[in-house]
């Protein structure tokens, strides 16, 4: 299959095509240009190095206090077991990532380097060698960020866990909720403030000529990155989830059972999907939006802009820029308030809603943020004419307030408290798994519904505020979506954190299981003798079930956020193929036709939805496949007369759920490669409907899967917690629900965001391509080959479209 993709790309480089300007002639302005608070902007983003350098600081303060926090010996090592696990997977992951870093940097090569033909190398400041280099070297980064952000993920919830679980035994459960949070913490302000160091230092130190280009490249990486982390993290986790949870229906025992061969893969998977994914994938939301809008702002003021006003770029950019700044001392500022209010609330409290806390600090980070970023705005562009400061700062404040509301509608639909995850649990009581599974998808299509209406109207409100604006020519909308976009992110630490919780708490519900700490000989008088308190076992394990609950909800929170940015982000990046497309003129008239009554554009939404169905459908046939022949080994090896598992039929289903999730993704991007690059090859306009509909397809396919999960895997936690009706018909048929959410809501929902950015920013190299094509034969009145082209990698695609569920059959055994 690898050498099928090599020899695909092959093909696409052997095409002879002449010279045109495009993103590697995106020159970043001189941001000295811009002066206020009596300095320029250059100054100004150096200043706010040391402010990224102080957050990073604080992100380790917090690690190393988790590190000291205590944890029995039995704990530690079940800890440490799931560590070296979860290393044995992303070491494997980085190899996958090598391989198509080498598939995606022939492309860059060919482009940059034998396309494009930049400015910046004919002039004479680089060579086009050290030209493309630049961008490969921007291009690896933007994947070791990603990747080395999710190592610090699992290296920090793997400390944490352990000491979760210990933390439940002790007279109050404060520490059961903090400490998760602190983990979080710690990873929203590494992943920001990695993010920022190295998004800055390119506007800083590397020459405005190749910056464009670089961020590009950078931005092309941490996707990349991220959406191999993120499918197959959520193809493997998923798969031992499901094969894990359905023992519980099979014999009849406990979650996390130390007798069930899938419990380490699961907690294996808690990391891989809810924290590996996530973190690298929050890490590439927010370097992509950031690149989106500089983008955005290059193409509409810089030097060969359509408004030429290097001194309004650089302008926009260092207060953007400034405003990321300060995403980093607001949250903070909240986290400390939150702490010292929670612990005067919950401190001493026996017990307490473990969800108060995250919402409370969901909500003071978006309050301060507000304030800060109207009072930073002012005093950094408050001299422009027009109010532009405060219009600005309307715009962002819509986004951050909408990460604030989201959240509580996401709760509305999957908290175990909510209206709906109960109505599953009722219908449960009497239709079986039937009713469990319809209830579930009907929460899942109204929470679709809400968000959608939310958005919607967040975004009117924002093209409200610009549309008589003149600055932005005729294309305030964009902007103002994409500041909307920037807003979602406007409290990224917080976000990431309230969704770094879950991978935490559901790990230290198994941590106590797998250590057995309860049977251990003396263990009371030990604890006593050596923590200086006596354990309540039966409370510490309600405690840490109540927990999970809670991160359930949280995890679900951030994903419409995160999947919202990344609709929303795409309008932006869109834009550039747009903008090429009314530039380019073939047989005398524009090549821009994107009139809803043009039949491309009907087209290209028609297909845009085709594939978010198939995407869907390729990932959770993977999960499918992958959970059957884990199920099928852990009963035939799974043996209840034993304390514990054979260590070896643990490994046996780690392999099992990393062999399928490696199938799986090497399916899903081959058709994501030939199909980006067919549809571009077909018609740009018909392209650009395309990426539009992926966009708006994908946002509510996911926003539906997310919530119906969520609904699914709350309600089988009232019955286990609050009804406590565990091994009962009615238990049974929760988790037959939670089986179905788990590809939903951790698999196909979440990945759906990292697709859409990648085939948009892979997509405008494609469309570059093909223009640049049609434009050749145009003027040497020659055969157009760009159909022809594309209609070979459509077959292709369609190869492994069909590869992705054929291939990946559930072995027959009387069925046919």
């Amino acid at each position: 299959m690898k050498k099928k993709l090599l020899s695909l790309l092959i093909v696409l480089t052997g095409i002879p095509l002449a010279t045109m300007a495009s993103e590697a002639d995106l020159v970043v302005p001189d941001l000295s240009m811009f002066k206020t608070l009596g300095t320029n902007g250059w100054n100004l983003l150096a200043w706010g190095l040391v402010i990224i350098v102080l957050g990073m600081l604080f992100g380790l303060y917090q690690f190393n206090r988790i590190k000291k926090y205590p944890s029995h010996k039995s704990m530690l090592n079940v800890a440490n077991t799931i560590y070296e696990t979860c290393k044995t997977y992303l070491l494997q992951q980085g190899r996958f990532l090598i391989i198509l870093f080498l598939i995606i940097g022939a492309a860059i090569i060919y482009y940059f380097g034998f396309l494009a033909r930049p400015e910046a190398a004919a002039d004479g400041g680089i060579s086009v060698f050290g030209f493309v280099s630049v961008i490969l070297l921007w291009t690896v980064l933007g994947i070791l960020g990603s990747y080395g952000v999710a190592w610090f993920g699992i290296r920090i919830n793997t400390l944490a866990n352990s000491r979760t679980s210990f933390a439940s035994l002790q007279k109050n459960p404060f520490h059961v909720m903090s400490i998760p949070l602190q983990a979080g913490i710690s990873v929203g302000m590494l992943l920001i403030t990695v993010e920022l160091i190295m998004m800055i230092i390119i506007l800083l130190f590397v020459p405005g000529e190749i910056a464009g280009a670089s961020f590009v490249g950078f931005a092309i990486g941490e996707s990349l990155g991220a959406s191999a982390l993120r499918i197959a993290g959520g193809i493997f986790t998923k798969i031992a989830d499901i094969g894990a949870d359905l023992m519980k229906i099979v014999f009849k025992i406990g979650e996390d059972d130390p007798r069930n061969p899938g419990v380490i893969a699961d907690c294996t998977g808690d990391n891989a999907g809810d924290s590996v994914g996530p973190t690298a994938d929050g890490f590439e939301t927010y370097g992509v939006t950031g690149v989106a809008l500089i983008t955005f702002i290059i193409l509409m003021f810089g030097q060969t802009g359509i408004l030429p006003d290097p001194m309004m770029a650089s302008t926009l950019i260092v207060w953007i820029f400034a405003m990321r700044v300060m995403m980093i001392v607001t949250s903070a500022v909240a986290y400390w308030i939150n702490n010292a209010i929670s612990k005067v609330r919950f401190g001493n409290k026996d017990r307490f809603d473990f969800e108060q806390p995250l919402t409370s600090l969901v909500w003071i980070t978006s309050i301060i943020s507000i304030i800060v970023t109207f009072i930073v705005s002012y005093l950094l562009i408050g001299n422009i004419e027009g109010g532009l400061w405060w219009k600005l700062s309307f715009i962002i404040s819509l986004g951050t307030i909408a990460a604030a509301i989201i959240p509580e509608l996401t709760k509305a639909f999957t908290s175990s408290s909510s209206r709906h995850v109960k109505e599953v649990v009722n219908a449960s009581r009497e239709g079986g798994a039937s009713l469990t599974i319809l209830s579930g998808m009907v929460a899942g299509n109204f929470s679709a519904f809400w968000k959608g209406l939310v958005m919607m109207g967040l975004m009117a409100a924002g093209f409200f505020i610009v549309k008589d604006m003149t600055l932005f020519g005729e294309y305030p909308a964009i902007f103002a979506f994409g500041l909307i976009a920037f807003g979602f992110l406007g409290m990224g630490p917080v976000t990431i954190a309230v969704d770094s919780y879950g991978p935490v708490t559901d790990n230290a519900q198994s941590v106590f299981e797998l250590s057995q700490i309860e049977k251990l000989d003396n263990i009371d008088t030990e604890i006593e003798k050596d923590f200086g308190f006596k354990p309540d076992f039966e409370k510490g394990k309600h405690r840490l079930e109540d927990n999970d609950s809670a991160g359930n909800t949280f995890k679900a929170t951030a994903k419409p956020v995160l999947i919202g940015t990344a609709v929303i982000g795409a309008t932006t990046m869109i834009f550039a193929i747009i903008l090429l497309l009314s530039k380019t003129i073939i047989a005398g008239e524009p090549m821009l036709d994107i009139a809803l009554t043009s039949a491309p554009v009907l087209l290209g939404l028609i297909t845009g939805g085709a594939v978010i169905y198939w995407f869907s459908g390729a990932s959770m046939q993977a999960v499918t496949t992958g959970a059957y022949r884990a199920v099928e080994f852990i009963k035939k090896h799974i043996n209840l007369n034993k304390k514990e598992a054979d260590i070896n039929d643990s490994k046996s289903v780690v392999k099992i759920c990393t062999q399928y999730a490696q199938n799986g993704m090497w399916n899903i991007f081959a058709v994501i490669f030939s199909l980006t690059l067919a549809f571009a090859f077909f018609d740009p306009n018909f392209f650009v409907a395309y990426l539009i509909s992926i966009a708006v397809f994908g946002l509510f396919q996911a926003m539906y899967m997310a919530n119906a999960g969520g609904a699914w895997d709350n309600a089988k936690k009232v019955v286990e917690v609050d009804l406590n009706e565990k091994n009962t018909p009615l238990h049974d048929a929760t988790v037959v629900g939670d089986t179905v959410g788990d590809p939903y809501k951790d698999t196909t929902s979440v990945a759906l965001n990292p697709i859409i950015k990648f085939s948009t920013l892979f997509g405008l190299l494609a469309a570059e391509i093909s223009i640049e094509m049609m434009v050749h034969a145009d003027k040497t009145d020659s055969f157009n080959y760009a159909p022809v082209i594309g209609a070979v990698l459509f077959v292709v695609g369609l190869v492994f479209a069909y590869r992705s569920f054929y291939s990946m059959r559930i072995p027959r055994k009387t069925i046919e």
